[in-house]
């Protein structure tokens, strides 16, 4: 396979010298498989990061050796400058982390988890609480073990918000949560997204959530992280192309930037990251008798980009080590 042009970067704001969530190499495998394979990334302070995947692609994974919940077989990885395998309590007040299914104690009801969660914060940021309670219709009398899937989210982001936490990290939040509850869920997101110098890793398969959010992406294929650029970079740079002939369409290899291809008949569909002078002339040179450029939604591109090749191009900018 060619390998793809580089992308000039676009210009990004001068970034604090530590980043707040950071991994460098890092593997994990289960078995013989590796679930993470050399994963490197930064997120700087303030920065909404959206982790996209598959399931099973290796986001989860990836969250949990963030947060110390397993360690890595190589590598490392830190929240706000401190090794995620040593993360001191004092540290862990400053993190929201939200897993995804929403573990609550069922036996509990909300009151009781909020006093809590609340002990384990020395900021607490009870009117915020208050207020969200309020915008969801949740009382504090209510039975963890009553709730809908949806109430249940709702509970874990009041939980994770009221600590004031300058650093989130959100595990497929929005998961098995029904279009309208999810649709409330994020405009509350955004809300404390908006709230200045917070910085969020958002892992989820859902597009439309990561579309809403987030500043930039990062893609991961069987545990390869394959994109990581801002959310509007991947979305200009990935394209595909629609090639038509009177006939069978001729043999071609390809060209640099061609992620994949596949023949419909007497259509070839193509898709690239970054379609230039040098992509067009090649595709010109089959004399076809058409040629059409798609138009793609975020969600059209992250399918394209990996429907079936499992090893796509990578997509960076700036950021990566």
């Amino acid at each position: 396979m060619t390998t793809t042009a580089p992308i000039p970067p676009a210009p990004i704001p001068p970034a604090p010298n530590t980043p707040a969530i950071k991994t460098l190499g890092l593997w994990k495998t289960f078995s013989t498989k590796p679930a993470v394979f050399d994963v490197s990334l930064s997120v700087e302070t303030g920065t909404v990061y959206g982790l996209l995947g598959r399931n099973g692609a290796g986001k989860s994974t990836l969250v949990k050796m963030l947060m110390g919940m397993i360690g890595p077989d190589l590598g490392s990885s830190s929240i706000l400058g401190v090794d995620s395998q040593n993360l001191p309590v004092s540290l862990k007040a400053k993190i929201g982390y939200m897993a995804e299914n929403h573990p609550l104690y069922d036996h509990w009801t909300i009151g009781q988890s909020i006093r809590f969660v609340k002990n384990l914060h020395p900021k607490w940021d009870e009117d915020l609480v208050g207020r969200v309670l309020q915008h969801f219709g949740l009382s504090i009398s209510s039975k963890i073990s009553r709730l809908s899937r949806g109430q249940r989210a709702q509970v874990a982001l009041v939980l994770t918000l009221g600590g004031d936490p300058d650093v989130f990290i959100l595990d497929d939040p929005t998961l098995g949560l029904d279009p309208g509850v999810r649709r409330d869920f994020i405009e509350s997101l955004v809300h404390m997204i908006n709230r200045r110098g917070r910085t969020i890793l958002f892992s989820s398969h859902m597009l439309d959530d990561i579309d809403r959010t987030a500043d930039r992406i990062g893609i991961m294929v069987d545990g390869v992280l394959r994109v990581d650029c801002p959310l509007d970079t991947f979305r200009n740079q990935v394209r595909k192309v629609v090639v038509e002939f009177d006939q069978d369409p001729p043999p071609w290899n390809g060209c640099p930037g061609l992620v994949q291809q596949w023949q419909v008949g007497k259509r070839r569909d193509l898709v690239f990251v970054g379609y230039g002078d040098l992509q067009r002339r090649a595709v010109e040179a089959l004399e076809p008798k058409r040629i059409d450029l798609v138009e793609l939604s975020l969600e059209d591109a992250f399918i394209e980009y990996t429907r079936t090749n499992r090893n796509p191009l990578p997509l960076w900018e700036e950021n990566h080590e």
